[in-house]
């Protein structure tokens, strides 16, 4: 009886493990007036220049505030891109910290001649951090890559996002030089 106990466990597990749902990876209140959503590559140092002096300033203001909600969305320029992204979208309930932690110390993970060097950087770097994670079966978990690539085939496709970081406000594409002083501009015209 145990064991058949057992068995019916595990298939369980297994089966929501697979019926999982990839969620975005989202800052700020779910039910703001507002929504800012940000197209990046995690190689791209725009991007990652946005979280080092935009986000901050931004979560302050209007995230923590419940004013708005940002969701980061994926458009991934290269090969080491979407495999940072997959990473950071495996461990559901550390994302965001992950993603930050990605985008705030790009240099000490994105080297290396090859993407299989550029992996084992990034594999070295995740564990450096502290995050406890099954690196390979991550990076090979297909379900999150599918949806790591239709957040960039959407985005083009929606909003015609040739260039990272791309950002919508409420899903108008934001036109102006990104920077923390244009994006309050705009923001406090919706509030």
């Amino acid at each position: 009886m145990k064991k058949t106990f057992a068995i019916l466990i595990f298939f369980l597990s297994f089966i929501t493990s697979l019926n999982a749902e990839t969620k975005r990876i989202v800052s700020g209140n779910e039910k703001a007036k507002i929504t800012i959503i940000v197209y990046e590559s995690l190689t791209c140092s725009h991007c990652a220049d946005f979280h080092k002096n935009v986000y901050p300033q931004l979560k302050k203001d209007y995230l923590d505030t419940g004013i708005a909600k940002i969701e980061f969305r994926h458009f991934p320029l290269d090969l080491a891109a979407l495999n940072a992204s997959i990473i950071a979208q495996c461990k559901q309930d550390q994302s965001l910290e992950i993603l930050n932690s990605l985008y705030l110390k790009q240099q000490a993970w994105v080297k290396g001649n090859t993407i299989e060097d550029v992996n084992n950087s990034l594999k070295k770097f995740i564990k450096k951090e502290g995050y406890k994670l099954d690196f390979e079966k991550c990076i090979n978990n297909k379900k999150i890559e599918d949806f790591v690539l239709n957040d960039r085939i959407e985005g083009a496709k929606n909003f015609k996002i040739n260039a990272t970081p791309t950002v919508i406000i409420n899903n108008k594409k934001f036109e102006k030089s990104l920077n923390y002083k244009n994006l309050k501009k705009s923001l406090e015209k919706l509030i």
